[in-house]
């Protein structure tokens, strides 16, 4: 086989990441033989001032991503909002495929993308950030023969992303974010001598959710169905990984951290609008009592009477429920 060099780092961040991504950039040598795609959790709508944020951080040039652009050496390509940003061949290809844990862009889609189009000449780059994301996907990239680097927990603002990634695999470089530049800098001149086989059709069949392309086969082809429902569109989620993913029919994916995420929020939402629901009741109960009254009805005064005591019983149970929640978490 003809040694290639590894020269695709794709970077993946979430809370905290733009200070982590500046400080990685501003390491990052002018000469890098490689391309730098990033991926950082944002808002759908709105522009991202990301790319002008990392160009003015570092030596290389930062834009955002553009779809079918062939990847350059020495260049930075950030995702937009509300796209997927992936790798197709030697380009960049963006996508409005499913979300991944309630995100696009998502970094397991970049990641995964990678590891298929580039296997082993690909660095996966995991920093900043809350819950699981990004770990499935340095296990595809770490499956297909490329290198893993994961910033330290300890130098990052939020460092869920960094100890899942830390506790699921063994990474290749654990570094602070201001180190990573000279760390990608040594891996990017290696070269990759040993072949990798096709990728896991179960990577291929993700691969295609994210790029928006009708897959071969359904969820229920790759798992089991689960008893939990999508919180995206209620569909029903498929296990396709023991436990620790799935994904509901029209693709959207959720590991089981960012799942239960997603459900303490729901639970949250419901909490909520029951007791708004409260609320009214107790005011709408109370202003047909004092009609009931003025028109001389007070038997009937007194049933909406009760009414609102009840509900504004209920409302305080409620309240109180809330505040032991918020007591649990400190």
């Amino acid at each position: 086989m003809t040694p290639r060099p590894r020269d695709v780092v794709v970077v993946g961040a979430s809370a905290g990441g733009v200070e982590a991504l500046r400080a990685m950039v501003a390491g990052l040598p002018a000469d890098l033989p490689a391309s730098v795609l990033v991926v950082l959790h944002m808002p759908a709508g709105g522009t991202s001032a990301l790319p002008a944020i990392l160009g003015r951080a570092g030596p290389l040039p930062a834009r955002a991503a553009r779809n079918g652009e062939p990847l350059e050496h020495g260049r930075v390509y950030v995702a937009r909002p509300d796209h997927h940003l992936l790798v197709a061949d030697g380009a960049v290809a963006l996508s409005r495929g499913p979300t991944e844990n309630g995100h696009r862009p998502a970094i397991n889609a970049l990641f995964r993308s990678a590891a298929i189009a580039k296997g082993a000449a690909v660095t996966g780059v995991l920093l900043s950030g809350l819950l699981d994301d990004g770990v499935a996907g340095l296990h595809a990239i770490a499956g297909q023969g490329g290198r893993v680097v994961v910033q330290d927990p300890r130098d990052a603002l939020y460092r869920s992303m960094p100890e899942h990634a830390l506790r699921a695999l063994t990474a290749d470089h654990v570094a602070a974010a201001a180190d990573i530049g000279e760390v990608l800098a040594k891996i990017t001149a290696e070269q990759v001598e040993t072949a990798f086989g096709p990728a896991p059709a179960l990577l291929r069949w993700e691969n295609e959710i994210a790029g928006a392309r009708p897959a071969e086969t359904g969820a229920e082809a790759v798992g089991e169905p689960s008893e939990f429902a999508c919180p995206d569109c209620h569909g029903v989620l498929a296990d396709i990984d023991a436990g620790d993913r799935y994904r509901c029919r029209v693709g959207h994916a959720w590991t089981a951290e960012a799942l239960l995420e997603a459900q303490r929020s729901a639970v949250d939402h419901a909490f909520w609008t029951a007791l708004r629901a409260l609320e009214e009741k107790v005011a709408l109960c109370s202003r047909l009592a004092s009609r009931a009254r003025e028109r001389g009805s007070q038997r009937i005064a007194e049933r909406y009477d009760r009414q609102a005591r009840e509900a504004k019983e209920a409302a305080h149970v409620l309240r109180h429920q809330m505040d032991v929640r918020t007591d649990e978490l400190s």
